[in-house]
């Protein structure tokens, strides 16, 4: 596929993907969305590639849904989203919508916020299943300020990271909220100087690629995402039912061998 609003890249086993429109701060346009499809797939299917890093260029992450996009929709000329393939059919329904599918791609991804990231911005933010943020980011659910509803799941994805008081303020206000702010309520995982956020955000991607089970990280996504919809129980009976192949899997002799012999691991995903 050409790219005309994303860059792509492979850097080790590690590939990131990059919104590339810097000059809007990466508003989100229909193209963007087919395009960043279109590479997480690439990724998804590319036995090399282990971590997915989804980053903006420039000075932003993505600033939200293109207001070319948003006038369109208020005037009626906006086109629908066509129906894509599931990127998987077994995983939960709620996971083949048109934004909710990074949870059913087998492999981590990273968001790497390095700057103002808004609206369809932080829907997309909050589906990947870790957030890194430098310290000039900012974040907004922008939402109640256009006159529109808590769209695309963001009301289930965030009090399930900062809880349903936190929620409502960021959705209720549309405040703007630091890097830092983000941090100590969950909404990131960590917070990076600026100068340092790209090495960091790849240092900790290489360590996921190379240091830990590709078999594991597969599993344990799929568990963790699942545990949203089960009771502890069910959990616990999912996991049990997990363990037996673990224990006769590639990656499980490997993770022993590699202990025992004081050698870095290496790790097939099998």
């Amino acid at each position: 596929m050409a790219y005309e609003q994303i860059l792509y890249r492979i850097e080790g086993a590690v590939a990131v993907v990059t919104l590339n429109r810097p000059e809007r701060l990466n508003a989100w346009t229909g193209r963007m969305h087919h395009e960043v499809r279109g590479a997480m797939r690439l990724a998804a299917d590319d036995e090399a590639a282990r971590v997915i890093v989804l980053t903006g260029a420039g000075r932003g992450f993505c600033g939200g849904a293109d207001m070319n996009t948003l006038r369109d929709i208020q005037e009626g000329n906006a086109q629908s989203t066509p129906r894509e393939e599931a990127f998987d059919e077994d995983a939960d329904p709620s996971f083949r919508k048109v934004y909710s599918y990074f949870p059913a791609i087998r492999k981590p991804i990273i968001a790497a916020v390095n700057g103002p990231c808004a609206g369809l911005g932080l829907v997309i933010a909050l589906y990947a299943d870790l957030r890194f943020a430098s310290e000039a980011a900012v974040f907004t659910t922008s939402f109640s300020r256009r006159g529109l509803v808590a769209e695309h799941g963001i009301s289930w994805l965030l009090p399930r990271l900062i809880g349903v008081a936190r929620a409502a303020d960021l959705l209720f206000s549309a405040r703007r909220v630091s890097a830092q702010e983000a941090g100590e309520m969950g909404l990131v995982n960590r917070v990076f100087p600026a100068d340092v956020f790209e090495a960091e955000v790849m240092a900790y991607a290489r360590m996921l690629a190379t240091e830990v089970s590709p078999r594991s990280l597969r599993e344990m996504k799929r568990e963790l995402w699942n545990a949203q919809f089960q009771t502890l129980g069910e959990a616990i009976d999912a996991a049990d039912a997990d363990m037996a192949p673990s224990l006769v899997s590639e990656d499980f002799k490997e993770g022993v061998a590699h202990f025992l012999e004081k050698r870095p691991p290496a790790f097939t995903g099998r």
